[in-house]
C-alpha cells in the first residue's frame, strides 16, 4: 500500500478536472491493477465523478446547489467565513469527500464519459488537499 499527497489550488467556486492528476500518481507509483482511494481533507469542498464531455452538467449541478444550499439565507446560524461558508458545508454534505476508483492496466478504470473533478464550494479559492491511498 502506498500513499501520497495531492494538493489543488482553486480560484473559487466551481469544478475541477483532477483525472489527470490522479493517473500521473498512480504512473509514478506504478500500480498496475488494485484499488485509488481519495480522501478530500475538506469540509467546503467534494470529489465526484462527473460527465467529462459537457460542461453544462456541471454548471447544471451548480445551479442545482445553489437552489437547494444558497449563500446568504437568514436560516443559517454559522457564517464565520462569510456568506458562502455554511451553504459550502451543506453542499459538502449533500456530496461526498472521499471516492474509490479500480485501477486496471495501470490507469482508473473510468467509464467513457466519467471525469474525477474537485468541487469547490467557497466562492474564493482555496488549497486542498487530497489523500490518495494505493492498493496493489
Amino acid at each position: 500500500m502506498k500513499q501520497a499527497m495531492l494538493q489543488i489550488e482553486t480560484k473559487g467556486r466551481g469544478t475541477y478536472d483532477i483525472s489527470n492528476e490522479i493517473q500521473n500518481i498512480l504512473y509514478e507509483n506504478n500500480v498496475e491493477s488494485g484499488l485509488c482511494h481519495l480522501f478530500l481533507q475538506h469540509t467546503s469542498a467534494s470529489l465526484i465523478f462527473c460527465e467529462n464531455a459537457d460542461a453544462t452538467v456541471r454548471t447544471d449541478l451548480e445551479n442545482f446547489m445553489a437552489r437547494i444550499a444558497p449563500d446568504g439565507d437568514p436560516v443559517y446560524l454559522h457564517d464565520m467565513e462569510g456568506p458562502d461558508d455554511m451553504p459550502a458545508h451543506i453542499r459538502t454534505i449533500l456530496t461526498q469527500n472521499s471516492l474509490t476508483i479500480p485501477i486496471t492496466n495501470g490507469r482508473c478504470a473510468l467509464g467513457t464519459w466519467q471525469g474525477i473533478y474537485l468541487w469547490e464550494h467557497r466562492t474564493t479559492g482555496h488549497l486542498r488537499k487530497i489523500i490518495l491511498t494505493l492498493q496493489d
